[in-house]
C-alpha cells in the first residue's frame, strides 16, 4: 500500500508557503516601479519627498504624484504644440513654492519624453519666499537641470522684470491662493501667453464684497438669496470668482475649458482652468464675453472689482486683430 505521508513527485515542500508570502512584497515593489516613468529622476523624487529614502511611496506622496502626473498630461501637449513653432518654449510657474510642478515638468518633458533629443526651452519658477528659491536653485544645480531659473519676485515684479523674456509661452499657477491666480492671469495677459493652466485655491476677495453689499443686493434682486447665508457667501464667492476669471480670459481672446484636476476624493480645491489663445481671433465671441463680464459684475453688486477683472486694452486689440 502506498504511504500517503510521502510527498508526491514534484510537489513543493510545505515551507513554500513562506515563499508565497514573499510574492506580495515583490508585487508591491513592482507596483511602485510601475508608478514611475522610465528614466525619471529617482533622486529628484526623493529630494521632493515624494519617494522615501528607500525609494518607496506612501499614501500621501502617491496622491501628490498622481496629481502632478495628471496635470502633466494637460501641459505636455501644450509644450509640444509650442515647441512645434518655437524651438525654445518658455514656461513660468507662479507661486512655485518648492517647485514640485516645475521640477517634475522639466524631468518628464526634457529627460523622459524627449530623452536624447536636442531640445531647448526654459522653465521659470516665481516665488516670494527667498529660502524656497535658494533651495530650488541648489537642487537644480545638483541635478543638472540647466534650463531652470528661480526668481525671488512677486507676480507684479515678475511682469516687468528683465530676468524674464518679454513673452512667455505658458503660464501655470497651481493652488495659488486668493488673488494670486488673478495676478498670474494678469502676468499671462501682459506676456501674451499662448496658454494658461490655473488651479485656483482658497479665495476670499469676492466673498467679502458680497458680504459687505448684502443688504443692498437683497433689496435689488432675489438672486442675492444665493449668498444670503455666510456658508453660501463663501462658497458662492469662490464659484463666481472662477466664473469671472473665465469671462476675463474669454474677453481677452482666449478659449477656456474648465475641468477637474483629480477626483474629489483627493482634493476639494479641484478646479482646473485651461485657457488657450486660438490661431484665428474670434472678435464676436470676445466682445460677447466682455459684455457678459460687465453684466455679471453689475448684477451681483461687484462693480468695485471691475479693475481686478479688467481686460487690458492691448489684450482686446490682440484678440480682435484680423
Amino acid at each position: 500500500m502506498q504511504n500517503t505521508s510521502t510527498p508526491r513527485a514534484g510537489k513543493p515542500p510545505r515551507k513554500a508557503t513562506n515563499q508565497a508570502s514573499a510574492v506580495p512584497k515583490a508585487e508591491k515593489s513592482a507596483q511602485v516601479i510601475e508608478e514611475l516613468k522610465p528614466g525619471q529622476s529617482i533622486e529628484l523624487l526623493k529630494e521632493l519627498h515624494i519617494l522615501t529614502r528607500e525609494g518607496k511611496l506612501n499614501q500621501d506622496t502617491r496622491r501628490k504624484l498622481k496629481q502632478v502626473y495628471h496635470l502633466y498630461q494637460f501641459i505636455e501637449p501644450l509644450l509640444n504644440e509650442v515647441a512645434a513653432n518655437n524651438p525654445a518654449p518658455t514656461l513660468a510657474d507662479h507661486g512655485a513654492g518648492k517647485s514640485y510642478l516645475g521640477f517634475i515638468l522639466y524631468d518628464l518633458f526634457y529627460n523622459v519624453a524627449n530623452q536624447g533629443q536636442k531640445t531647448a526651452g526654459h522653465i521659470y519658477g516665481i516665488e516670494t519666499r527667498a529660502e524656497l528659491v535658494e533651495k530650488s536653485r541648489a537642487l537644480a544645480a545638483r541635478l543638472g537641470f540647466a534650463r531652470m531659473s528661480f526668481l525671488n519676485l512677486s507676480v507684479q515684479q515678475a511682469t516687468t522684470s528683465e530676468e524674464l523674456p518679454q513673452t512667455v509661452d505658458i503660464v501655470t499657477a497651481l493652488h495659488a491662493c486668493d488673488t494670486a491666480t488673478d495676478d498670474a492671469i494678469a502676468f499671462g495677459l501682459a506676456k501674451h501667453a499662448r496658454h494658461m493652466v490655473l488651479v485656483p485655491c482658497c479665495q476670499a476677495e469676492v466673498a467679502s464684497v458680497l458680504k459687505r453689499n448684502k443688504v443692498l443686493a437683497m433689496n435689488k434682486t432675489p438672486l442675492a438669496e444665493l449668498w444670503r447665508h455666510p456658508l453660501h457667501t463663501r462658497e458662492f464667492g469662490s464659484q463666481i470668482t472662477n466664473v469671472l476669471r473665465c469671462l476675463q480670459l474669454e474677453a481677452s481672446g482666449y478659449q477656456v475649458t474648465v475641468t477637474e484636476l483629480v477626483g474629489w476624493e483627493h482634493s476639494m480645491k479641484n478646479e482646473l482652468i485651461l485657457a488657450s489663445r486660438p490661431a484665428m481671433p474670434k472678435p464676436g465671441k470676445t466682445r460677447a464675453a466682455q459684455e457678459r463680464l460687465q453684466q455679471v459684475l453689475q448684477e451681483l453688486g461687484l462693480a468695485e472689482l471691475s479693475a481686478r477683472f479688467a481686460v487690458p486694452a492691448e489684450a482686446v486689440a490682440a484678440a480682435e486683430a484680423t
